[in-house]
Parts: C-alpha cells; structure tokens; sequence
C-alpha cells in the first residue's frame, strides 16, 4: 500500500455520490431509572430520563457515507407517520438528501425502541411492517431511482437489505439494470431472503454467516481455500465481479477473477459489534469506486469495521480517525 497519498484519497470522497437503497429505519433510546417493581404485575417501573433518536438500518450506511464526505440520497419507501418524519430531519440534519424519499399509507416506519437503565438494555419493541413493498409503491420507488440517476449522476448505489420489505426481487433486479445501463457501480449487502436476486452486482458483500446460510454450507476451516471455493459458488448463481466476505475476528475475505486474499483483521479492543457492517459496505463502496482497486477497498474497510467496534452502539466511522488509521497501519 505505501505511495497511496492518503490525504489525498480522502479528498476525493467530497467530489463522489452515491445513493443509498433499502430499508431505512428509527432507532430510539428509551434512558431511565429503576427505583421500584410495579404493583401491577412483576416488572420494573423505568422511570424516563431522556430519549435519543438515531437513524438506524440502511440509514446508517447513508450515515457513514455521509460522515466520509461523500453526496449522499437515501432512496427508500417509509410509512406516512410521525416516524417517518422524525427520520426524515434526522437525514436532512445529517446531510443526506431525502427528495428521493417515499411515503407510503400502506407501511409504517420501522423504529426500534430501546430501553434501557444502568447501561442495561431491558427491552427492545420493534414496530415495523415486513412485507414486501406493494406492487405500486415499488414503481413509485423505481421511478425516484431512475430521477436519481438522472438528475444527480451518482458514481455509486449501495443496496441495503435488512429484510424489511423495501428490497424485493423486482426492486432489486430493475435497480441493478439500470446501474448497469447507466455505468453506475453497484455494491450490495445482503440478507438471506433474497441472497441470490443480486445478479450482476459489482461487489457482494455477505458475511461469513449469511454465506453458510445462503449456500446451505457447514464450513468449519475458514481458509483460503474453502473461501475461493465460496466465491466459485456465489459466481455460478450471481455472475457478480467481486466477492467481499468480512469474517468478524478473522479479517476480510476478497476475490475477483485474477486474485483472492484474506487480510487479517488488526488488534482491537472491542467494545460493540452492532453497525460494523454498515461502516464496511460505505467505505468499501467509496474507496473502490474512487481507486477501482480491490485491495486497497478491502484493506481500509477492514480497519473501519474494525474502528467503529470499539465504540459502544451503532456510531458511523469518524473520517480523521481512519485517515490516521490509513496512515499509521497502510503507509
């Protein structure tokens, strides 16, 4: 990696879009005290202190890219509520474009409610809908895409599944056809449910849990070998350029058609898994699309991912702290 100019690189994620599409969500932080058990029934009394309100799912990945420098839209369908309002000026607090954005009457906004005393979580309430877009909103959706990638010529659009109904098949499909159509780099971060509807994505990246599910493998040894094995694989049902499986503790895994590498990850003290994810796909999709080098995408979000675990909950990758990261451990 030495002669990469890391200031440089990093410059460059001002002049880059990408559009983000998924599922998007709320994430709320319910902090209180307990003092006492209800009368009621058997259960704790959480006295409320404050609440936060965070934007979660594929929100985040816009989040990262977003804190990265880059032009950021979120393209995604939310209910016509009071949730889906609150997470549309959290994007727009953040920076992230939401005039591609969909309501719909038929879903609500997915939010998260965490509750949590003593840095405990004592109970999580999720409320959401889970079913695929309806066929009209999944039109309505293709066509804010389309406007994107007309009006605001993206570089790059991550696909974010979190199996919440905004990813179907058909989303999926036309999304990749018309990236393709346009020369617009697509990567993706898939989930089980519809694994193999990415076909002719440029980069896919599961991790090693969602590989063995989706290819129904008991793989014990994590090795080069088994790994490569993978890729053929995913290749023969996807035809996608480049394989990028992050394999939590072990590192990240990448192969395209000339080479294969595993890169270890580096010591860290972890402190919270939840997020890493997010973090990886948005740096591996704005280091690539602005170098097209697969190893330098694969080693700087091995240390992002690695970076943002040591952070308690969900937080999105600070840009100076990776820069020096890059330098320190790349140059």
């Amino acid at each position: 990696m030495s002669g990469v100019n890391f200031d440089k690189l990093f410059a460059q994620f001002e002049g880059i879009k990408v559009g983000v599409i998924g599922d998007v969500m709320l994430d709320t932080y319910w902090w209180g005290h307990v003092d006492r058990i209800s009368p009621e029934a058997p259960v704790p009394v959480v006295a409320l202190d404050k609440r936060e309100y965070r934007i979660g799912g594929a929100g985040n990945v816009a989040l990262n890219l977003v804190s990265l420098g880059a032009q950021v839209a979120a393209l995604s369908v939310t209910g016509a509520d009071d949730d889906g309002q609150l997470l549309n000026g959290l994007f727009e607090e953040a920076g992230i474009k939401t005039s591609y954005l969909l309501q719909s009457a038929s879903r609500i906004t997915t939010n998260k409610v965490r509750i949590i005393s003593r840095n405990q979580q004592m109970m999580r309430l999720d409320s959401e809908t889970t079913k695929d877009l309806a066929g009209a909103d999944e039109q309505a959706l293709l066509k804010q895409v389309e406007r994107y990638i007309l009006e605001e010529k993206p570089q790059a659009i991550v696909l974010e599944d979190y199996n919440k109904g905004v990813l179907t098949e058909q989303v999926i499909k036309s999304v990749i056809a018309l990236c393709k159509q346009h020369d617009v780099i697509t990567t993706v971060d898939p989930k089980r449910k519809n694994f193999f509807a990415y076909e002719g994505v440029d980069i896919f990246k599961p991790n090693m849990k969602e590989v063995k599910d989706g290819l129904n493998l008991l793989v014990e040894d994590v090795n080069l070998n088994t790994l490569t094995d993978i890729h053929r694989k995913l290749q023969e049902k996807l035809g996608h350029q480049i394989s990028f499986i992050t394999l939590s503790e072990k590192g990240v895994f990448y192969h395209n058609h000339e080479n294969a590498r595993i890169i270890p990850s580096h010591l860290r003290n972890i402190a919270d898994v939840s997020g890493a994810g997010d973090t990886v796909i948005a740096v591996a999709s704005l280091i690539y699309t602005a170098t097209k080098s697969i190893e330098l995408m694969a080693q700087v979000a091995n240390i992002a991912g690695g970076l943002v675990c040591e952070e308690v909950g969900t937080v999105a990758i600070n840009k100076e702290k990776l820069l020096n990261e890059c330098k320190v451990l790349l140059g």
